[in-house]
C-alpha cells in the first residue's frame, strides 16, 4: 500500500496528496478515468489479445528493451505489474465501445452521413467586387481558365493550387459557402458571393459520398462514447468529504 509520495527531496503523505490534486485541478481528470475504469472492469481479453496489446503499447512508447521499460516505469512511478494493465486499457476501451454501440452504427451513419460526405471545389477570392464579376464571366466563357485565373488573381492560399480545395467535409468551408456547395451539381459555377471581407467565385468539382469504412465506424463509436461519458460525468458529481 502506498503511504507517501516523494518528489525529489520532498515527501508527501497519502493524506497530503488529495489537496494537491484539488489545487492543481486534477480531480476532474481523475473522475473521468475512474468512470472509464468502472466501465471496463468486466471486459475480458484473451491471452493472444494481451500479448498483442503489450507489443503495440511497447512499440508506441518505444520500449524496445528491459532498460527502456524500467526507465519508463520509473518516470511514471509505476510498478511492473501496472504495465500490462495500462497496455490492455486501450484494447478494453475499444472492445467496450464495440460491445455497447456496434449495433447502432449503421443507423448512426445514415443519420450523420452528410457530415462525412466530402467534396472538391475550386475557389477564387478577392476584395474587388468588380474583378470577381469579371472573373466569373471569363470562367463562364472558358471553364478551363479557372485554374490559371485562380493562380493569377486569387488572394488566398488556394492560388498555389489553381484554386482547387479538398477533398474536405462540409464543416470545413465557411457555413454560407458550405450551404451553397451542398446544393450544387459537379461543374456548377456560382456568381460572386460575399463572405466576410471577400467576394468569392466558386465551382463544385466533385462530390464524394461517404462510405461506412473502418475510419468512419471508429468516429461514430467515438461520438457515442463521448455522449455516454458526458452523461456519466454529469451523473457522478465530485464530492470532497
Amino acid at each position: 500500500m502506498i503511504e507517501s509520495l516523494q518528489i525529489g527531496t520532498e515527501t508527501f503523505s497519502a493524506e497530503a496528496v488529495l489537496p494537491l490534486l484539488v489545487q492543481h485541478q486534477l480531480i476532474p481528470h481523475l473522475r473521468r478515468e475512474v468512470i472509464i475504469d468502472r466501465a471496463l472492469a468486466e471486459i475480458e481479453c484473451s491471452d493472444e489479445e494481451k500479448i498483442q496489446a503489450m507489443q503495440a503499447f511497447c512499440e508506441r512508447n518505444q520500449l524496445a528493451s528491459d532498460e527502456h521499460k524500467q526507465a519508463w516505469l520509473a518516470y511514471h512511478a509505476m510498478a511492473p505489474e501496472h504495465l500490462e494493465t495500462l497496455a490492455l486499457r486501450e484494447l478494453k476501451l475499444q472492445k467496450f465501445k464495440r460491445q455497447t454501440w456496434e449495433n447502432q452504427i449503421n443507423s448512426d451513419f445514415l443519420e450523420h452521413k452528410q457530415r462525412f460526405d466530402r467534396l472538391i471545389y475550386s475557389l477564387i477570392r478577392t476584395q474587388d467586387v468588380g474583378l470577381a464579376q469579371e472573373l466569373y464571366f471569363r470562367i463562364q466563357d472558358d471553364p478551363d481558365s479557372f485554374s490559371q485565373l485562380a493562380q493569377t488573381y486569387s488572394e488566398g492560399v488556394e492560388a498555389e493550387r489553381g484554386g482547387l480545395l479538398g477533398p474536405v467535409t462540409l464543416d470545413v468551408p465557411h457555413p454560407n459557402l458550405a450551404k451553397l456547395l451542398s446544393i450544387s451539381q459537379p461543374g456548377q459555377l456560382h456568381p460572386p458571393m460575399r463572405i466576410g471581407e471577400w467576394f468569392v467565385v466558386v465551382r463544385l468539382e466533385k462530390f464524394l459520398p461517404a462510405q461506412l469504412d473502418d475510419n468512419i465506424r471508429q468516429r461514430l463509436l467515438e461520438m457515442r462514447f463521448q455522449t455516454w461519458l458526458k452523461a456519466e460525468l454529469q451523473n457522478n458529481p465530485i464530492q470532497l468529504k
